[in-house]
């Protein structure tokens, strides 16, 4: 069983940042890819960024990509988003996923790939 806390949301304006993090429990975090969803009103959960278990594999939504950045520590069982140069429609809630992997170069696209989830953070960019 993991569980998943996310924090670092609030209110931005656009071209600002933030940096979402998201702590697990256990102690065989580096099993894990971790991956970073979110959720706007009315529309569904969409895939941001994912990470592999030992953090040398990862890949972004194309709309992200030069703005957002994925990383991991393993010691500290925490998984981070840097949001740079954010948009109005960066706005939703921002979760945190795990999925047991085989090998720690994998990472997951889909959510059902992964196992556990947080209860999300709120980010609000404003203009």
């Amino acid at each position: 069983q993991v569980q998943l806390v996310e924090s670092g949301g609030g209110l931005v304006q656009a071209g600002g940042s933030l940096r979402l993090s998201c702590a697990a429990s256990g102690r065989t975090f580096s099993r894990y890819a971790m991956g970073w969803f979110r959720q706007a009103p009315g529309k569904e959960r969409e895939f941001v960024a994912a990470i592999s278990g030992s953090g040398g594999g990862r890949d972004y939504v194309d709309y992200v990509k030069g703005r957002f950045t994925i990383s991991r520590d393993n010691a500290k069982n925490t998984v981070y988003l840097q949001m740079n140069s954010l948009k109005l429609e960066d706005t939703a809630i921002y979760y945190c996923a795990a999925g047991v992997t085989t090998y720690s170069s994998t990472y997951y696209y889909r959510l059902g790939q992964y196992t556990y989830w947080g209860q999300g953070t709120q980010v609000t960019v404003s203009s």
